[in-house]
């Protein structure tokens, strides 16, 4: 199951907030076993965010954590991806916008850890 907490400066409409989740449901199949149905996705806006000492008013931070393991090249692909997609629904440019990738080989849900 993949997670993705994206947060952002800008305020979202609900449309911006959808187009967000629409889109990172569709590039997350880059990496090979993920797919929309196990996504969750958390999108926060209006957050105040400082990038080497000064405020930024444009500015989007993703944060990426899957199951198991997958190669740079897919991992790469979809963080291109993932910041046209909050670029196209944010107007946030992507060389203002951040990524990082965690991968575990242990995740708990149903009630257990897998």
């Amino acid at each position: 199951m993949p997670y993705i907490s994206v947060n952002v400066t800008k305020t979202l409409s609900d449309e911006q907030k959808d187009a967000i989740m629409k889109g990172l449901g569709e590039k997350i199949t880059v990496i090979p076993g993920k797919n929309e149905a196990a996504l969750m996705i958390d999108v926060t806006d209006g957050h105040t965010m400082y990038l080497a000492g000064t405020r930024r008013e444009e500015l989007a931070y993703l944060d990426v954590k899957i199951y198991g393991e997958t190669e740079f090249a897919y991992k790469k692909a979809f963080t291109e991806a993932a910041f046209q997609v909050v670029a196209d629904a944010t107007g946030i440019p992507a060389d203002q916008m951040y990524l990082t990738f965690s991968q575990f080989e242990n995740w708990g849900t149903k009630g257990s850890m897998t």
